[in-house]
C-alpha cells in the first residue's frame, strides 16, 4: 500500500516561512521513493535533509548536480525525454525501474523528477509500481493520483505504460507488441524514410544458418525463396469485419452487421532486410520529385516484390493499410497469404533441419 507522506519524509520540526513551501518540492510516494520537479534538485540542501542519495532525472536537459553541499556521493541516472506524446519512454522503463530498485535495495532514498513533476516522472514511478507490485496501469496510476492529485501524464505515456503491462512489465524487444510500437515510432521520426536505422530490419532468413531452432518459415510460392520467419509477424486484434469498409461503398450490395467478421487474408510483418532496396527506391523518388503530393503518392503505391523472381507479394505503406478484417495497421508491410507458403522447420540430429 502506498504511503501518502509528503514533505521531506523525515521527523524534524518545521521552520517558519519558506521551508513549508520548499517541502512541496518533494513527495514521498513509497518509503524511500520521492517524486518531484526540477525545483527539488535546485536546492541540494533539500536532498540532504530528505536523505536522498540517488536521483533519476527524466527531462530535456540534464540537471547540474556537480557542485554544492548535499551532492557528494549522489548516484544519478539521466533519461533525455520531452513531455510529448511522441516521446519514446517505453524503451527506458526497465533501466529506470532497475535503477530505482537497486538504489532502494541498498538502503538509498531515490528522487525521480522531471521539470514540473506531473508527467514524465509520474510515468516512470507508475511503471515502477506496476512492475514491482504487478499492478495494472489503471490501479497503479490511480494509487499515485490519490497521493498526488495533480499527477497527469500525457496520453502517449499512458499508451506506452499499457503496452508495458501487455508485455508483462518488461520491455521485450522480440515481442510483436514492441516491434509494432518501434515501427510506429520510426514512422514519426523518419516520415521521409531517410536514414532508417539498420536494426529496424529483421535479418534476411537466407543469411541465417538453419537449424538453430524450430519455427515457421515463409517462402515465395512461385520460386521458393525464403522471405520471413514467424517471429516477424505482427499480430493484431481482429477488426470489425465488412462494416469497417462501409465508408468505401456508394451503394451497399448487402446489409452490414457488426457481428459479421472477415478472416485476415494478409500477414503484416516487420520490415526484412531484402525490402531495403524498395525503401531506398522510395527515398530516391522523393529526392527527384519536387511535389510533396507526388512523394506521398509514391509511398502509397509501393509494391513488395520477391527479391528473386519479382513476383508480387504484397504492398508497403508508411502511413498504414487496412487489413481485410477491418483493422488499420500503421505502418503496413503487408504480405498476401496466397503468395507465400508456410514451411515448418523441425530440428533433427543436431544442426540438421527437416522441412515439411
Amino acid at each position: 500500500m502506498l504511503g501518502a507522506r509528503g514533505g521531506h519524509g523525515c521527523e524534524r520540526p518545521e521552520s517558519a516561512g519558506g521551508r513549508a513551501g520548499r517541502a512541496g518540492h518533494l513527495l514521498e510516494v513509497r518509503p524511500g521513493l520521492y517524486l518531484g520537479g526540477a525545483a527539488a534538485v535546485a536546492e541540494p540542501g533539500l536532498l540532504r535533509e530528505a536523505g536522498i542519495t540517488a536521483v533519476l532525472a527524466v527531462d530535456s536537459e540534464e540537471p547540474d548536480l556537480t557542485a554544492g553541499a548535499g551532492t557528494e556521493g549522489l548516484r544519478r541516472l539521466f533519461v533525455r525525454a520531452l513531455d510529448e506524446p511522441e516521446t519514446d519512454l517505453l524503451s527506458h522503463l526497465d533501466r529506470c525501474a532497475a535503477f530505482i530498485g537497486q538504489a532502494r535495495a541498498e538502503g538509498r532514498a531515490v528522487l525521480v523528477h522531471c521539470h514540473a513533476g506531473v508527467s514524465r516522472s509520474v510515468a516512470v514511478v507508475t511503471a515502477f509500481m506496476m512492475k514491482t507490485d504487478q499492478l495494472t496501469f489503471e490501479k497503479a496510476y490511480e494509487s499515485l493520483q490519490t497521493i498526488k492529485p495533480e499527477a497527469k501524464m500525457n496520453e502517449g505515456f499512458e499508451w506506452q505504460l499499457k503496452l508495458y503491462q501487455a508485455m508483462g512489465y518488461e520491455v521485450d524487444t522480440s515481442s510483436a507488441i514492441y516491434k509494432q510500437y518501434r515501427l510506429q515510432k520510426v514512422t514519426e521520426k523518419y516520415p521521409e524514410l531517410q536514414n532508417l536505422p539498420q536494426e529496424l530490419f529483421a535479418v534476411d532468413p537466407t543469411t541465417i544458418s538453419q537449424g538453430l531452432k524450430d519455427g515457421i518459415l515463409y517462402k515465395c510460392r512461385k520460386c521458393r525463396r525464403s522471405l520471413f520467419r514467424s517471429s516477424s509477424i505482427l499480430d493484431h486484434n481482429e477488426g470489425s469485419g465488412p462494416i469497417a469498409f462501409a465508408h468505401k461503398r456508394v451503394t451497399p450490395s448487402f446489409t452490414l452487421t457488426t457481428g459479421s467478421q472477415a478472416q485476415c487474408t494478409s500477414y503484416f510483418i516487420e520490415p526484412v532486410q531484402w525490402m531495403e532496396s524498395a525503401l531506398l527506391g522510395v527515398m530516391d523518388g522523393q529526392k527527384e520529385a519536387p511535389s510533396i503530393q507526388t512523394c506521398f503518392q509514391r509511398i502509397l503505391l509501393i509494391e513488395l516484390l520477391c527479391p528473386k523472381c519479382n513476383a508480387k507479394l504484397g504492398s508497403f505503406n508508411w502511413y498504414g493499410e487496412q487489413c481485410s478484417c477491418g483493422r488499420w495497421i500503421t505502418p503496413a508491410f503487408q504480405i498476401h497469404k496466397n503468395r507465400v507458403d508456410e514451411m515448418k522447420m523441425l530440428p533433427v540430429l543436431g544442426s540438421q533441419t527437416r522441412k515439411i
